[in-house]
């Protein structure tokens, strides 16, 4: 298993962990910006945070792993891959998460959900939603990063790779504004 250390070594070499000045998607500044996405082109780096994932929930007679689209969508396969068992994904349909695409969920079966970034968990609510209304058992939830330090509660067994709050301020409030730092980057998905 990875300590923290180690999972944040892993981001920082693979360009996810970045120092900087940014805007978040929620408009906030910070110094610091997660894109998991950059991690997870490296297939040794995933391989290595799934296996912690996957070593976490060995015990636990996983029958399936889900991810929401798009960040759990790789976090998913290969999880799923290490724990020998099927990996689906839910996405957006018309502004809601949803199965699509012919995937199933089995009454009474044991569902490991996964994402690769956890903030504020509204994802893997829905992504955990689904799970309960195809009758299937949440089992836990794991994930890459955990940005919240901790303070995000699914109600469920929750495991993450690295665990880290990342400050922010409201831009109005923002230090580095003020130190005269430049421009806030929005490097993120939805820029």
């Amino acid at each position: 298993m990875l300590t923290n250390e180690q999972a944040q070594e892993i981001f920082t070499a693979s360009g996810a962990l970045m120092e900087g000045h940014f805007k978040l998607t929620s408009g906030r500044h910070s110094n610091r910006y997660m894109q998991c996405a950059q991690v997870l082109q490296f297939p040794e780096y995933t391989e290595q945070l799934a296996a912690h994932i996957a070593e976490k929930f060995a015990g636990e007679h996983i029958e399936l792993v889900i991810g929401p689209a798009m960040g759990g969508i790789i976090v998913a396969y290969e999880v799923a891959r290490q724990l020998k068992v099927p990996g689906i994904f839910c996405e957006r349909e018309n502004g809601k998460m949803a199965l699509r695409r012919g995937f199933k969920i089995y009454p009474e079966q044991k569902v490991l959900v996964v994402e690769d970034v956890v903030t504020t968990g509204g994802s893997v609510v829905e992504a955990m939603d689904i799970v309960k209304e195809a009758g299937g058992l949440v089992a836990g939830v794991a994930v890459l990063v955990d940005r919240s330090g901790g303070k995000v509660d699914f109600g469920v067994r929750t495991e993450a790779v690295l665990s880290m709050e990342i400050e922010s301020w409201e831009a109005d409030q923002c230090p580095l504004c003020q130190a005269g730092m430049g421009e806030a980057q929005k490097p993120g998905s939805r820029s």
